[in-house]
């Protein structure tokens, strides 16, 4: 089955126009948990991400999708490409085109680099460096058949290492190799530690390079953003959290035992306070950042979860998207159908999509 949708989408492939056309993004989501951070595999992962889930998501007004990949979904240990995830991708390329969406396929996750893992040998080990370099040859033969104006490739998310130097050194040798196979390919790359708005500055990226697009990933205020997430600091967070204005209420704090107060009795303070300047100043770090590298400015990550208090969640998705349009920064909310999702248990998050996309 693999081998023949593999032969049906490359016959696709090669009918899109060859016109060049410009690269846009303005609006997309994130399609989290399908080719990345899963372990589902055969049909249940074939029919986690279809056709109707893309129909939908242009229907909504969206016009990318953003695809995670981890390596060890799209490569076997030998870096072997696996062909039924690699038809999988080929299959919502595909999609994309019939419905006239962009994407952006991030390899998302690596064998020797997770976002929040203790070790990371891809910034200290040659070795690991050079498999990193080897997924992107293999993904560009797998995909350099893509219009320039559909399809995107983001070289890594989320680089977490020590050294800014360090990723950019890693950063341009790959570059290098993808522009030896794709010289025209859009590029996107991710500014250091989680890809944060103060990092974008760090970037070194080639000047002459007009096919690079600088990507960052914006969830604060965090205890808003990832209110009571199991996997955060904010799991044991017993204060209601809202926005804008301070987070939390200033006599809940006080009535805190110790310990708590300690941890989160600053969210009851004016160190709390956030609303749209606040927002406004740190993303126009990264927008300015961006601006003097003469490098147009992606939002690839942001999303505030549910469960946090639903109105203040949807405030604060219209105050992003004001200021990414203020600016012109394109953006891609996390996710689709997982914790932060515009679907979430079945049911369509309404005013969600209409604070993502305005309708």
């Amino acid at each position: 089955m693999a081998q023949r949708l593999l032969i049906f989408v490359a016959a696709l492939i090669f009918a899109f126009p060859a016109k060049a056309q410009k690269f846009d993004l303005h609006r997309g989501i994130n399609i989290s948990h399908w080719l990345s951070q899963s372990s589902d595999r055969g049909d249940v992962r074939a029919k986690k991400f279809t056709r109707e889930d893309v129909k939908f998501i242009a229907e909504q007004g969206f016009d990318h999708i953003r695809i995670p990949i981890d390596e060890e979904q799209m490569f076997d240990e030998q870096l072997n490409p696996e062909k039924e995830a690699f038809a999988l991708l080929h299959n919502a390329l595909a999609w994309c085109k019939e419905f006239k969406l962009r994407a952006v396929v991030d390899l998302h996750i690596l064998r020797t680099h997770h976002f929040n893992a203790s070790e990371k040998p891809l910034f200290t080990q040659p070795q690991a460096q050079e498999q990193f370099y080897d997924c992107w040859r293999k993904i560009s033969a797998e995909l350099k058949g893509y219009p320039h104006s559909m399809v995107a490739y983001e070289l890594m998310n989320e680089p977490v290492a020590d050294d800014p130097k360090v990723w950019n050194q890693i950063v341009n040798n790959c570059l290098k190799e993808v522009r030896e196979l794709e010289p025209k390919r859009k590029i996107i790359i991710g500014a250091n530690r989680w890809q944060s708005f103060d990092m974008v500055k760090e970037l070194e990226v080639p000047a002459k390079d007009k096919n690079i697009i600088i990507s960052f990933h914006f969830y604060n205020p965090f205890p808003l953003t990832h209110f009571r997430a199991s996997w955060t600091d904010q799991k044991d967070n017993p204060l209601q959290v809202t926005y804008p204005g301070v987070m939390a209420d200033k006599e809940a704090a006080e009535k805190l035992p110790k310990a708590l107060k300690d941890k989160f009795g600053w969210l009851a303070s004016d160190g709390g306070y956030n609303d749209i300047s606040t927002l406004e100043q740190q993303i126009k770090q990264a927008y300015d950042a961006a601006k003097k590298m003469g490098k147009p400015l992606y939002l690839g990550e942001f999303g505030a979860i549910h469960g946090a208090d639903e109105p203040s969640r949807i405030r604060w998705y219209r105050d992003i998207v004001s200021i990414c349009d203020k600016y012109g920064i394109g953006y891609t909310a996390w996710d689709y159908k997982g914790s932060f999702g515009i679907i979430r248990g079945g049911k369509i998050q309404h005013e969600m999509i209409k604070a993502l996309t305005g309708k």
